[in-house]
């Protein structure tokens, strides 16, 4: 099993869930978080004084997966979260050993 996690710009977050219902994904958390990368954060005017925006919104998605989906995933972010612009943001995917659904005491791709 893969757990997918993706940075993205949150106005895109309703088109990348309903990407992934399409490719089969049934569950996802969704944070929103703040950060930067390249962009670097930016400045903004406030009543007639300019200040530094540092951390930029963003949303955290978590897909725990099987790893058949794996490409299918990351095709459909891929595909809509993509502006062309920077800050579109990353997608990581990490090893998951074990997945325990507290309800039913399920394991693994039972689990998901």
């Amino acid at each position: 099993m893969k757990k997918v996690e993706a940075i993205i710009k949150p106005f895109k977050l309703d088109d990348v869930r309903e990407a992934l219902a399409q490719v089969g994904v049934s569950g996802i958390t969704v944070t929103e978080v703040k950060g930067f990368g390249r962009q670097k954060g930016h400045s903004e005017m406030y009543r007639g004084a300019e200040y530094n925006v540092d951390f930029l919104p963003k949303i955290k998605m978590e897909i725990v997966i099987e790893d058949s989906l794996l490409e299918r995933v990351i095709e459909a972010i891929m595909q809509t979260a993509q502006t062309g612009k920077i800050g579109d943001g990353k997608i990581f995917v990490v090893d998951v050993e074990r997945v325990i659904r507290i309800r039913t005491g399920e394991e693994n791709e039972d689990a998901v």
